[in-house]
């Protein structure tokens, strides 16, 4: 019997686009949230209520009411049929529907019956997620209750809307304090210029006994000391600051995948790597959608890598003349790209096929994404024997 496909709302492309622009992260949200989920419960009288947002191969659950769960695969959630809905999406009994009755969830010790849910709808109107209701009694709720719902589902979106315009801020605020990094670069080389001329002038200045010379260089030379003295504190209390919330190293970045990604791969018996340069694992970098393209090279080498597999993410922030270059690799052991399927993913060309494994589209959005932030993605495969994705990506924090 052949399998059904899952529910893609329309644009999926673009839709995941629009969730990775908000850059979350997904293991730090639950109290931003906590009381959403907790009212929604209250609302529909359920036991339990969950916030999820859904990208391409992962439901992330941000906030929950009376269950205890942070992710699972999106083709074995319910809310991957409510972001492809209008308005809502309603399952009087999850135990008597084809489609989630063999689910652990329903047929598991959790025994749940009831779902209900809202689709979390961005301003540009793409369904990031949803906001639903969840029991283990048969419930109905009448139109009152879901027009409630509604008003909590609009504000989840309000709220994520809000900490990205924050965000936003931020990063232009961040921006700025680059800008004065670099200022206190540049006047470090025209002021040794003007040290050495000065000493220059009054080693000269003392051959010829020119005493108003004399008197001015030293002037001068005192004065550079001072500023580049200045210029040198303001470089070392820039490198020494702690992380702002903007802000990972590879320390903590690595330490995020792993918590994030190894649940996904201990499921499929799958080993997942992740290394980072120990010369630089302190070193500072934007967060600026660094989780969302690592994260989605991560979900593309689980989907395509069999049991027993290897999948290897080498993390790395090389020093060069005015910035830090961030490189991100992601190596598997899975069943490769052809040649032809690599071109498409580079040139942006979509790739028809039904198998999830051949379904590049979070790799188009990686490249989408690293493009935005100006930076480079490479692709290399051989058909059956893995692939290698890189990413680059400029850091001025030098």
């Amino acid at each position: 019997m052949s399998k059904k496909p899952l529910p893609l709302p329309d644009n999926e492309i673009e839709r995941v686009f629009s969730l990775a622009e908000f850059d979350i992260d997904y293991s730090n949200m639950g109290e931003q949230f906590k009381d959403l989920a907790t009212l929604a419960a209250k609302i529909a009288g359920t036991k339990m209520s969950l916030v999820n947002l859904i990208d391409t191969f992962t439901q992330w659950t941000i906030a929950e009411h009376g269950l205890n769960i942070n992710q699972m695969p999106r083709e074995d959630s319910v809310c991957q049929y409510t972001i492809a809905e209008k308005h809502q999406f309603e399952i009087p009994d999850l135990s008597a529907d084809e489609r989630f009755k063999d689910k652990p969830y329903v047929s598991g010790p959790l025994q749940l019956k009831y779902y209900f849910g809202l689709p979390l709808t961005t301003a540009d109107g793409h369904h990031i997620g949803a906001l639903c209701v969840i029991d283990d009694e048969y419930r109905s709720l009448g139109p009152d209750k879901i027009e409630l719902l509604k008003i909590v589902a609009a504000e989840v979106a309000n709220r994520l809307n809000t900490l990205k315009t924050i965000d936003t801020l931020k990063h232009n605020l961040s921006e700025l304090t680059e800008s004065q990094k670099k200022i206190a670069h540049e006047i470090r080389g025209p002021l040794a210029g003007i040290i050495g001329l000065s000493g220059l002038i009054a080693d000269q200045g003392s051959e010829n006994t020119m005493d108003d010379i004399l008197e001015a260089a030293a002037q001068i030379n005192s004065s550079s000391k001072d500023v580049m003295s200045i210029a040198d504190q303001i470089i070392a209390e820039i490198q020494i600051a702690p992380l702002k919330k903007d802000e990972f190293n590879l320390h903590i970045f690595k330490d995020k995948l792993e918590r994030l990604y190894t649940p996904q791969a201990i499921n499929k018996g799958i080993e997942l790597e992740v290394n980072v340069s120990e010369r630089t694992k302190f070193v500072a970098f934007m967060k600026n959608k660094v989780l969302q393209i690592t994260g989605n090279l991560i979900n593309c080498a689980l989907s395509c890598t069999t049991e027993m597999g290897l999948i290897t993410v080498d993390l790395e922030i090389k020093a060069q003349a005015t910035y830090n270059l961030l490189k991100i690799k992601v190596t598997d052991s899975g069943s490769g790209m052809s040649n032809t399927a690599v071109d498409k993913v580079l040139t942006g060309e979509e790739i028809e096929t039904t198998d999830p494994c051949s379904d590049k589209s979070a790799l188009s959005l990686v490249k989408r994404m690293v493009e935005d932030l100006n930076g480079e993605f490479r692709l290399r495969s051989i058909d059956g024997s893995g692939t290698i994705a890189e990413v680059f990506l400029n850091q001025t924090y030098v």
